[in-house]
């Protein structure tokens, strides 16, 4: 069997080389006699395995010396309930719902205090990014939270909140390392690596100092302090340590193909072929405003329901896997992130080409 071309939006596709790469240590972990699967998080070598990643997304991201990175397990959505118990001191959070994700955020920080929908995108299926230029920002919130690239939907935001002087918490799990981005715009940055940056089961934290403190809502328990995981360079109790590896594989991978601006640059050329298509067609079209698109989630219908199907089923015989789209949405999603080929958007849209001539 050989290797499909794989839109899933998450777990997803890693690259070729990280995974070979990965599948040469398997056994021996650089001379180890042993699999980083085996190892202990005590050990020398897998302390050298997690300095060596976080020195390489420090590097990559242009983070500043006063913000902490954690690597994490709990995924993205543990961080729903993280958030509020760690940065809740007047008990209130501003949200805006751009999706399910954020959504569920919102839902989550309400068991905590008060938890404000400032603004959102439901009215239309979430197809658009809301005006975030003058928020009812609340007086007292110590907060404003987005979910910055909604995976289910296709949505981006291509310019941030106006916070109005509120600390901004961003989850961007499906658009890490997809770009370059100004960490020091955020107070919190949190991501699940499976859609972009590795394996399932580590998410990523990068956090500024001052929001790392004892004083967090009664009860919260220790595993969910973020000064616990601070204080202990995110070994407090065995991390996920095989992802911690392939993430750090994955950010050599970006490395060598020059970093995040050549990786926007690249994003930025799949998505074109994607949407210059989708644009153009008869057939197929794209669910999201032009101006709000994502270059990582590529949500599309061709209105029917039952062609819809056809399509899924006959592109997975054609190794194209995994394009059905959300419940929510319906139709199609393609994703594409950073490690996906250009050659696979360009198979896709063949394949969309065919197909359009076959059914219309």
């Amino acid at each position: 069997m050989s290797r499909v071309y794989n839109f899933s939006a998450g777990p997803a596709v890693l690259p070729e080389e990280v995974l070979k790469e990965a599948a040469a240590e398997m056994m021996d972990y650089q001379g180890t006699g042993m699999s980083v699967m085996e190892m202990s998080h005590r050990s020398k070598a897998f302390q050298g395995i997690i300095d060596e990643a976080e020195k390489d997304l420090r590097e990559l991201m242009n983070i500043p010396d006063n913000y902490k990175v954690l690597f994490l397990q709990g995924g993205a959505s543990q961080q729903f309930a993280m958030i509020p118990m760690n940065l809740f001191k007047n008990k209130v959070g501003d949200y805006i719902i751009t999706g399910q994700w954020a959504k569920k955020a919102w839902q989550e920080a309400k068991l905590y205090g008060t938890a404000n929908a400032i603004a959102s995108s439901a009215d239309k299926t979430f197809s658009y990014i809301p005006d975030c230029s003058d928020l009812p920002i609340d007086d007292n919130a110590d907060y404003v939270y987005i979910c910055q690239n909604n995976t289910i939907y296709g949505t981006v935001y291509h310019e941030l909140p106006n916070t109005k002087g509120k600390t901004l918490v961003a989850d961007i799990s499906s658009c890490f390392l997809s770009e370059p981005i100004d960490v020091t715009k955020y107070g919190v940055i949190y991501g699940g690596v499976q859609k972009n940056v590795g394996p399932a089961g580590t998410v990523i934290v990068i956090i500024r100092e001052d929001l790392i403190t004892e004083d967090v809502l009664p009860g919260t328990p220790t595993m969910l302090k973020y000064k616990t995981h601070a204080d202990a360079g995110s070994l407090y109790n065995t991390p996920p340590c095989y992802g911690i590896y392939m993430c750090g594989k994955v950010f050599k991978w970006l490395k060598a193909k020059g970093g995040l601006a050549a990786m926007k640059e690249l994003n930025e050329k799949k998505a074109k072929i994607l949407y210059d298509f989708l644009d153009s067609s008869k057939l197929f079209k794209g669910t999201v405003e032009k101006k709000d698109r994502s270059l990582m989630n590529v949500p599309f219908v061709t209105g029917n329901e039952e062609l819809d199907a056809l399509f899924v089923k006959e592109a997975k015989a054609a190794g194209l896997e995994n394009l059905k789209g959300h419940r929510t949405v319906g139709g199609m999603r393609a994703s594409i992130y950073n490690a996906m080929p250009i050659e696979g958007v360009e198979k896709l849209v063949a394949f969309m080409k065919d197909f359009e001539e076959k059914h219309s």
